[in-house]
């Protein structure tokens, strides 16, 4: 045999001596990888590390919650100022006008800015006073107060559930001591309302009355309250009392109407069943306010004592020295006799003249002033009395259900009907001499069925919109990952797999005739792919000698 000739290779080889070997490592098979293979596995890698990133990023970043919304533009920059110093990630929607943070940490900011004074929205209190400068005068000091006190009193008003914003304008004039008529304070509120709210008339006066309370020597009468669109809600209690019933006295009579049904419908239903049953009331209640005053004076009657009011008693006396008188005599030298009045009211007799009498006067007055019987008698009407009452009922048939479950129905009788009417009489106090009515009727209700709900989607279904908007970034990322893998990075690393193993009884041990020592070379197969081909191009140019002794054995025909 040629010694180029292969010989079999024994059971056993000897160990290879030392020579160059060839190596299929990693990096010697990423070197060996086309470009095309090797730029497809560096963007596949990439676009793994960004989605990776991005998931990152997305599950730290959490749900977003509301801080603070309808921020001015001055507020809006002092807090995004305060979030940046706490180090608390944020971001804005809705124009800028709303702030968001993690909603883990949106009661921790209100807080930390509570504490710091924010926001402070755009109306200003008392905190003015607070930055008061050195050397102002009067006047300045008198304007800061007075929007000082417009602003807390909008901040009072502000907190009211049915009030969106507020404005205040006091007109304070200047006390002085040298001008006989001081000028009273006044004020205006103007009120926006939110959509769909209104202010009752106690509401309207609990606003006045706040105001008023505020500032010292205010009449509440001087207060007046506008809504934002210009119409006036206060005024003087005379002009209210004249526009008729107000929403208090229009409160009472719906009051007493749901009273008056509520007996009605209470005491027939367990008659005629549930839902057989329609009542309605109507009240004629008279708010007016009438007051009269009588007096009256009553003789003493019969023997009835009198009663002394008041008594005057008036005496006096008086008399005149004797003056001689009659003819000269004896007679004249006679004491005089002592007059005598008459008892009996007659004449006395004539008397001779006498030697001269004195004369005593005497006059007494008395005035007595009996009480006489008087009455002053005030009469209030009360106001809020019902005029007149009108009741109307409606009462369905009677329904009937047979043995087979066929329903019928049957009008109630005359004599039925006068029951349920006199029943209602008494239960809302018909009085006929007011004028009341009561009308029952008996009339078949028309009865429809429900439309059925309709089936919601489920893809309209709220919980799983949320899921879907909790889930959407998540599965896209992952989309983008399985995208990346399948299309990028499994092509590319096809060509990283390392060559299969030799199949037993096919390795050459051939060692060529003028190398003696040689290497044992791995057997070499028909190449079944680009790789194999590429490692018998490099054999073929490490160890030229070794193919070279392999082709010369295909050729001649000689069998290993």
């Amino acid at each position: 045999m040629d010694n180029n000739a292969l010989t079999p290779a024994p059971a056993n080889p000897p160990a290879a001596p030392a020579g160059p070997v060839v190596q299929y490592g990693a990096l010697a098979r990423l070197a060996a990888m086309p470009p095309r293979s090797r730029l497809m596995l560096g963007v596949g890698a990439a676009a793994l590390v960004a989605v990776l990133v991005a998931l990152a990023l997305w599950g730290r970043q959490g749900d977003w919650r509301v801080l603070y919304a309808n921020l001015s533009d001055k507020d809006g920059g002092a807090i995004i100022a305060q979030l940046s110093q706490m180090n608390v990630p944020y971001k804005h929607a809705d124009g800028g006008s709303a702030i968001l943070v993690p909603a883990d940490r949106v009661h921790d900011a209100r807080l930390k800015l509570a504490s710091a004074g924010l926001p402070k929205g755009s109306v200003v209190g008392f905190e003015l006073m607070d930055n008061a400068r050195f050397g102002q005068t009067q006047f300045q000091e008198r304007l800061t107060f007075q929007r000082g006190l417009e602003g807390e009193l909008t901040r009072s008003i502000s907190a009211l559930a049915a009030v969106q914003s507020a404005r205040v304008h006091l007109a304070l004039p200047n006390q002085n001591g040298f001008f006989r008529e001081q000028q009273k304070p006044s004020a205006s509120v103007l009120l926006t309302l939110h959509p769909g709210r209104t202010l009752d008339r106690a509401q309207i006066a609990g606003i006045v009355h706040l105001v008023a309370s505020s500032v010292p020597e205010m009449n509440p009468k001087a207060v007046s309250v506008l809504d934002h669109t210009g119409a006036l809600l206060s005024g003087p209690s005379d002009s209210l009392a004249q526009q008729g019933l107000d929403a208090q006295q229009l409160q009472y009579v719906q009051q007493i109407e749901q009273n008056y049904v509520k007996r009605v419908v209470e005491l027939l239903e367990p008659l005629v069943g549930r839902d057989n049953l329609r009542a309605t009331v109507t009240a004629e209640v008279d708010f007016s306010q009438t007051e009269s005053t009588s007096e009256l004076f009553n003789p003493n009657q019969g023997n009835a004592p009198q009663a002394v009011r008041s008594q005057q008693v008036s005496e006096s006396s008086g008399s005149t020295p004797a003056v001689p008188s009659g003819v000269p005599g004896a007679a004249t030298n006679q004491p005089p006799v002592p007059p005598t009045a008459p008892i009996n009211g007659a004449a006395a007799p004539l008397q001779a003249a006498q030697g001269g009498t004195g004369t005593t006067n005497t006059r007494r007055e008395q005035v007595v002033n009996y009480e006489v019987d008087k009455t002053v008698r005030v009469t209030r009407a009360a106001t809020g009395t019902i005029k007149r009452l009108n009741a109307a009922v409606v009462v369905n048939h009677r329904t009937t259900t047979d043995a087979k479950g066929k329903t019928t129905t049957t009008p109630l009788s005359p004599e039925e009907i006068d029951k349920l009417t006199a029943l209602v009489q008494e239960s809302i106090g018909f009085n006929k001499d007011r004028g009341d009515s009561v009308r029952v009727i008996n009339a078949p209700f028309r009865t429809q069925p429900l439309p059925e709900p309709e089936a919601t989607p489920i893809w309209q279904e709220p919980w799983l919109q949320d899921l879907l908007r909790s889930t959407a970034v998540p599965a896209a990322l992952a989309l983008v990952a399985l995208i990346v893998v399948f299309g990028l990075v499994r092509p590319a690393l096809k060509t990283l797999a390392p060559p299969p193993a030799p199949a037993r009884g096919t390795q050459l041990d051939a060692v060529v005739a003028d190398e003696p020592g040689a290497a044992l070379l791995p057997a070499l197969e028909a190449p079944k792919n680009e790789d194999k081909l590429e490692r018998a191009r490099q054999l073929a140019r490490e160890n030229p000698v070794a193919v070279a002794g392999i082709v010369r054995g295909w050729v001649s025909g000689e069998t290993a």
